[in-house]
């Protein structure tokens, strides 16, 4: 196949292009804005194999640019920090509703298949059992109701103008490549500097974990053998309260739980997600990284690759991680 993947330099979607160029040769073109997560560093090993674009989805001269000859469009491009989308809403709603507008509109009048890469945040929060694809859309947070209004946007395309679109929906992602404002890529960094590991509230969240390629191959089963105009659920094989994740990260980095500081919860703050995913997995997807073993690999990821995270934490990412935090990094 031949690709548009939108947000292809950030953490998700370029795991999704290393995906599809390493194991299926597939024709991939790039459209990124190149935003504070997303890097081309991310793509060093696949750059000269992809064509780059560089532009936003919510323009539509870089969109047209892009999207010349190829057969479907995977959108990956969006703000999606949760805390940035209660300090700044507006970045939110100019890129993942506008922007996903744009590119409904391109994907519509050149005839190809459009796959929304969503969130299981926009069902909001489940005390027990486990969000499906008719579960009620609940938004907690700027960043979950501009993916859900972006969301209804494709169904309505899907309905309205009969275009080819699907909804993939994942649960809490994980791997290399992550921006370290995130659970996972934060925690493990902190820890390896003997940073503060700042916890909110009391830590108690409980997360749905997916590994990164799991939900590479989900998407693209999805895009491969999904239904027109459905919506299908991506989750992680494990369930694991964000506290319980922080503690293992302490024992995998040979640090000691001292390090850990319980600070202010954020507004809003979702208690429990949880995906049932049986719709995807009837069509052949199954999980394949349990979360024991990719929180290893990740953690041993961050630990061989400081030359992709050490400029990062030189650069911006300090002034905004002590405006959150409310202390500086070591």
């Amino acid at each position: 196949m031949k690709l548009l993947v939108c947000g292809g330099a950030g953490f998700i979607g370029s795991n999704f292009v290393r995906l599809r160029v390493r194991d299926h040769g597939d024709e991939v073109v790039v459209l990124d804005k190149l935003t504070y997560a997303g890097r081309k560093e991310n793509l060093h090993d696949t750059l000269d194999q992809v064509r780059f674009v560089h532009g936003a989805i919510e323009d539509p001269d870089a969109v047209a640019d892009a999207i010349e000859g190829v057969d479907a469009v995977v959108n990956f491009a969006a703000e999606t920090h949760v805390d940035r989308s209660i300090a700044d809403p507006d970045a939110f709603l100019r890129t993942n509703a506008i922007g996903t507008y744009v590119l409904l509109e391109a994907a519509r009048a050149a005839g190809v298949r459009f796959l929304q890469v969503s969130t299981d945040e926009v069902y909001g929060s489940i005390e027990e059992g486990s969000f499906t694809e008719e579960s009620p859309l609940q938004p907690s947070s700027p960043y979950s109701a501009t993916k859900t209004g972006a969301d209804l946007l494709v169904l309505s395309y899907f309905h309205t103008y009969g275009l080819e679109t699907l909804i993939c929906r994942g649960s809490n992602n994980y791997g290399p490549y992550q921006y370290p404002e995130k659970l996972i890529p934060l925690m493990v960094l902190n820890a390896l500097h003997g940073d503060k590991l700042p916890v909110y509230g009391d830590g108690m969240q409980v997360r749905n974990w997916l590994y990164v390629e799991d939900f590479g191959r989900g998407i693209a089963h999805a895009l491969q053998h999904g239904v027109p105009g459905e919506v299908y659920n991506c989750g992680g094989p494990d369930e694991c309260p964000n506290l319980e994740v922080v503690k293992r990260i302490v024992e995998l980095t040979g640090n000691d739980e001292s390090l850990i500081e319980y600070v202010t919860d954020r507004p809003g703050h979702d208690r429990r997600y949880s995906l049932a995913s049986e719709k995807l997995r009837a069509l052949g997807w199954e999980a394949q990284v349990h979360f024991a073993e990719g929180l290893e690999r990740t953690v041993e990821w961050y630990r061989e690759n400081a030359w992709w995270w050490e400029p990062i934490r030189s650069g911006d990412y300090r002034e905004y991680y002590e405006r959150q935090y409310g202390r500086a990094l070591g």
